[in-house]
């Protein structure tokens, strides 16, 4: 009777909200199933096309395509210089997109077609009647274009879940499901490789170009096309005013990421452990070097270590829900190296025939603490965006990775260490040749026995001292689980009042935003109460069943109260902001910059010596100092910007332009799929298509000159921005105040 009703409920619930999400929530069952079922498709195309990424372990371009460490060391310092401009592009690209299609879904579409073209010719260069500078040039043309079409379009999927929904919880629900459904791919793929492998080569050989060039065309085109599901099925919705105009100079967002203090600390936790994954390629070379076991073996020890990867998608959002991310993030991190020491002893018993099957079992435990911290990555960069948009007021996800870019330069600098490591370990021709082996390829070393365990020894140890550091920036992180939930509701105020001051409001938007300020006004003075678990501890030692479930449900309820307490003191300051010290300067500020309008750089405001005698004292101070700074700068930048482009005077421009161009261009690229679709229907029909063709045509070049004058809109609208950002600034600043102050307005309305 439970299992039916369980069923019946199960059913309902998907009826329910197939399309439409539950309270509270951002995402219907339909979304979600689009957003896991396409990135099986999105995982497919990454399976295959990572392993044609240049890195220096990479077993696709060293083993079998055959370019040595130091030459893949070489190529990659190269690939990665190229990889600062295209970086910068695509993060400007998404920072200053203002489409209806979204930030990120349009570059699924493309970014992904050049990823599919390119992919499929990589694998099907002549490399093997090519010398060690034609492999290398190759794989370095190649690999720029992987750089921004590729990287793009993984960056694309991957940041999408960012504004699908506001709320972190969902989130990693989401993620939870998303990473199950998608890691079918890989774990497909690394089930037949071997077996596929042995039919098309005879033997145990993973390391044949043919086998990839058999598989990996018909896996990225198939999979590309799954993952067109996700474009179709699902929608952005970022917390923004629509009346919000998109327009970000890229030195301005690049300066206020770099302020970002998460940003950093969870960055520094991947730069400083470069090292932990050098043991990854170990159980690969006992299978193809030492022989340890057979390939119908080894297809049953990569599913079973590929599975590890699946159970903390289980159970991290419990887990989330319980503990926070950051204290998941730190325990695994060292749990982590217990384990990867736990491999020594195991490696340096190799010859044994069970021996791959304990560096198995810690693989396994490994993968899965691992993972649980991997699956935290995307969840915690969703929650540092939503900081930066706080701190910010700006979405600018996209300039994440362009000031990652440090990142590129300490993996310049690193990523030598690990060729070094393998040359020093005895991995190089020297040795290859002293063992009687082909200087051509280096990997044959690891034939011997000796050299094996002795390289696996050290790539052990190098991983130990990667885990170690990589943990240490963890501790530092205190963005918790309700900051972020305190910081969505403040966002929703801001973009609630720009619209509401520009007279540009929905219902829904006005009853929610009157729910959160009268929720934390409600709270207001209110102090949190230090849960105490005597009373469970009393119930267990009654045993008595009702009185456990009401002392849990007591202690529950507390955690809950606090929640909502700590949020509603961080919504309570921000409608108080302008009344605090710090909150009177900007309006004194914003009152004389908007009184003088454009003329605002003739306004006498402060120096920089009036800025650095300021007190620095508390963290308000220390903001009031740094905003300050900002302004000087904003005005020597639109003071600037005026005499080039505005010599007789700033004209305003009319933002509105946006909604009919994108209108236009929506019912343009409408027009063109109905009339594809027509087409195909009359050639179906055996009848002339040739009226088609031609309205093709026609409105792919009105489409094409939308976009143009969409692009052209733009570059006027940021020039505009920059030149009138001071005044601009202030003005919001005062409306901001203004709805804060008359917030009773709201009540009236309702």
């Amino acid at each position: 009777m439970n299992i039916k009703n369980t069923v019946k409920n199960a059913f309902a619930l998907l009826k329910n909200n197939w399309s439409t999400p539950a309270e509270g929530r951002y995402m219907s069952i339909k979304e979600i199933a689009s957003l896991s079922g396409g990135g099986i498709g999105v995982r497919f195309v990454t399976y295959c096309i990572s392993q044609m990424v240049i890195s220096v372990g990479n077993t696709l371009l060293g083993n079998t395509i055959g370019i040595t460490p130091e030459a893949l060391y070489i190529i990659y310092l190269i690939s990665l210089a190229t990889s600062f401009p295209l970086t910068a592009l695509r993060a400007n690209l998404i920072d200053n997109t203002r489409s209806m299609k979204g930030k990120y879904r349009p570059y699924l579409i493309t970014m992904g077609i050049p990823s599919v073209i390119i992919g499929i010719a990589f694998i099907s260069m002549p490399y093997e009647s090519m010398t060690l500078l034609g492999k290398s040039i190759t794989v370095l043309i190649f690999n720029i274009g992987f750089q921004f079409f590729y990287n793009f379009y993984v960056d694309a999927y991957d940041s999408l879940i960012n504004v699908l929904s506001p709320n972190s919880i969902e989130r990693s629900d989401v993620l939870s499901v998303r990473c199950i459904v998608e890691n079918l791919s890989p774990s497909i793929a690394s089930i037949f490789l071997p077996l596929i492998a042995k039919l098309i080569t005879g033997d145990d050989t993973l390391y044949d170009l043919r086998i990839y060039r058999i598989l990996f065309p018909a896996m990225i085109f198939v999979g590309f096309l799954i993952s067109l599901v996700v474009y179709v099925n699902t929608e952005e919705k970022i917390v923004q005013a629509k009346t919000h105009v998109v327009n970000i100079k890229f030195r301005d967002a690049l300066k206020a990421v770099a302020r970002n203090k998460y940003f950093w600390i969870i960055s520094l936790a991947g730069w400083l452990g470069f090292l932990e994954g050098a043991f990854g390629n170990i159980m690969g070379w006992m299978y193809n070097y030492q022989k340890a076991c057979t390939a119908a073996q080894y297809s049953i020890i990569t599913a079973i270590a590929g599975n590890a990867s699946f159970w903390p998608n289980i159970v991290a959002p419990v887990f989330i829900r319980k503990y926070g991310k950051k204290k998941i993030l730190i325990f695994s991190n060292l749990l982590n190296i217990a384990l990867i020491a736990f491999m020594l002893p195991v490696v340096r018993s190799t010859g044994s025939s069970y021996i791959i099957w304990l560096l198995l079992i810690c693989t396994f435990i490994n993968q899965f603490i691992t993972s649980l911290g991997h699956f935290l990555s995307p969840c915690v960069n969703a929650d540092i965006r939503d900081y930066q948009q706080y701190v910010s007021g700006e979405r600018i996800d996209g300039m994440f990775a362009a000031v990652g870019l440090i990142g590129n330069v300490i993996s310049m600098a690193t990523a030598g260490v690990l060729p070094m490591i393998y040359s020093k370990a005895g991995l190089n021709q020297e040795t290859a040749v002293a063992l009687g082996y082909s200087a051509n390829n280096v990997y044959d070393v690891l034939f011997n026995h000796e050299y094996f365990v002795n390289i696996s020894t050290i790539l052990i140890v190098a991983s130990i001292v990667g885990a170690v550091l990589n943990v240490i920036p963890y501790f530092f992180y205190n963005f918790t689980e309700t900051n972020q939930k305190s910081v969505v509701r403040v966002l929703k105020i801001r973009a609630f009042f720009e619209d509401f001051a520009n007279g540009s409001y929905k219902k829904e938007d006005l009853e929610e935003t009157a729910k959160i300020i009268n929720e934390a006004k409600a709270l207001a003075g209110k102090q949190k109460i230090t849960p105490d678990k005597s009373a469970i501890k009393a119930a267990k030692r009654s045993k008595d069943k009702g009185k456990i479930l009401i002392a849990k449900e007591k202690y529950k309820q507390q955690l809950i109260e606090n929640e909502k307490i700590e949020i509603a003191d961080f919504v309570n300051d921000e409608l108080n902001r302008y009344n605090t010290e710090y909150g009177r300067l900007q309006i004194e500020i914003a009152t004389k910059l908007a009184a003088a309008g454009y003329n605002f750089s003739d306004v006498e405001i402060f120096t920089k010596q009036d800025i650095k005698r300021m007190p620095k004292n508390t963290q308000a101070e220390k903001q009031a100092r740094s905003d300050c700074f900002a302004l000087l700068r904003d005005i020597k930048t639109a003071e600037k910007t005026r005499k080039k482009y505005f010599p007789d005077g700033i004209v305003e421009f009319d933002a509105s332009v946006f909604n009919k161009l994108f209108t236009l261009e929506d019912e343009t690229a409408q027009a063109i799929h109905d009339a594809i679709k027509a087409k195909k229907t009359a050639n179906e029909k055996g009848l002339d298509t040739s009226v088609y063709n031609e309205s093709i045509k026609n409105l792919q070049r009105k489409k094409k000159d939308i976009q143009k004058q969409i692009k052209k809109a733009t570059d006027e609208n940021s020039i505009y921005y920059r030149a009138a950002k001071p005044y601009l600034d202030a003005k919001k600043t005062l409306q901001r105040r203004d709805c804060y102050n008359n917030i009773s307005q709201l009540e009236k309305i309702l």
